[in-house]
């Protein structure tokens, strides 16, 4: 009786959840009453929508709610990506994507691949980001940071500090099972900023450019409140979505192209 009451707590707690958060594979099984190996099962092949990050998997609770409805679920049929693939959606329309978020939510914006590595330039950019941005040690760093994003095992959204001081959050983009890109909103001022001579000083040894050039900018960052801030934090799980659906789209209709030239090519061939 007491474990029945226990499963009904966890399964209570897991549908109160948040639906751009995660759910563990306990959660999941108090959710669909099932084991744990077939939950596994069922993440491996694409019966349910999951994550996976090292060797945990991850369940999103919108799209895990949503399949247990019986509604559409993107990931559950949708085609594995391979590892570092980069999403099916067109350079043009991540970019439209990145200038309308960047613009809405007043804040830099750039898309980019697993590995850090940019799809799109940065939308809406600081001016201390524009005036660091001339030098090539930026780039690098800011890709490096980027990486670190990628590696990192926590998949829900929250803020960290750049190389250059100011605050960034990011989200995954998934393609299946696999995370293929990052969606990442930077640019925003720390509570305590502007930063001291001697850390400016360091930021632009670290960059090779003089530090008077970038102390006439450091003011130059997006001044958010705690509000502002937790709006990103909600919203950018939703445009990972959204790009993630996008591209299963396009990925879909391609192979239904290539299917529809290769069924012309046989009957052109079968003619001659």
């Amino acid at each position: 009786m007491l474990h029945k009451m226990q499963s009904m707590h966890d399964g209570h707690e897991a549908a109160e959840r948040s639906t751009t958060g995660l759910l563990t594979t306990k959660e999941v099984q108090a959710l669909v009453n099932v084991d744990r190996s077939t939950i596994y099962r069922m993440a491996e092949d694409g019966r349910i929508p999951a994550v996976k990050v090292g060797r945990q998997w991850r369940f999103p609770a919108g799209e895990i709610h949503a399949w247990l409805r019986g509604g559409r679920v993107e990931a559950a049929d949708a085609p594995t990506a391979a590892a570092g693939e980069r999403p099916a959606v067109s350079e043009g329309s991540l970019q439209a994507l990145a200038d309308l978020m960047g613009s809405a939510l007043g804040v830099m914006v750039i898309i980019t691949d697993i590995a850090g590595n940019p799809l799109t330039p940065v939308a809406n950019p600081c001016g201390l980001f524009r005036a660091a941005s001339d030098t090539p040690a930026t780039l690098e760093r800011c890709i490096e940071g980027w990486r670190e994003f990628g590696s990192d095992p926590d998949l829900v959204p929250h803020f960290t500090t750049s190389h250059l001081g100011f605050l960034c959050a990011r989200t995954f983009v998934r393609e299946g099972s696999e995370l293929t890109a990052m969606v990442i909103a930077g640019g925003i001022a720390p509570e305590e900023w502007p930063p001291g001579e001697e850390e400016i000083r360091r930021i632009a040894a670290d960059l090779g450019i003089p530090w008077e050039d970038l102390a006439a900018h450091i003011g130059e960052v997006y001044r958010l409140d705690d509000a502002a801030k937790q709006r990103i934090i909600e919203i950018l799980p939703k445009l990972g979505i959204l790009i993630s659906q996008l591209s299963t789209d396009t990925a879909r209709i391609q192979q239904r192209l290539d299917s529809i030239a290769a069924l012309v090519g046989r009957t052109e061939r079968s003619r001659s």
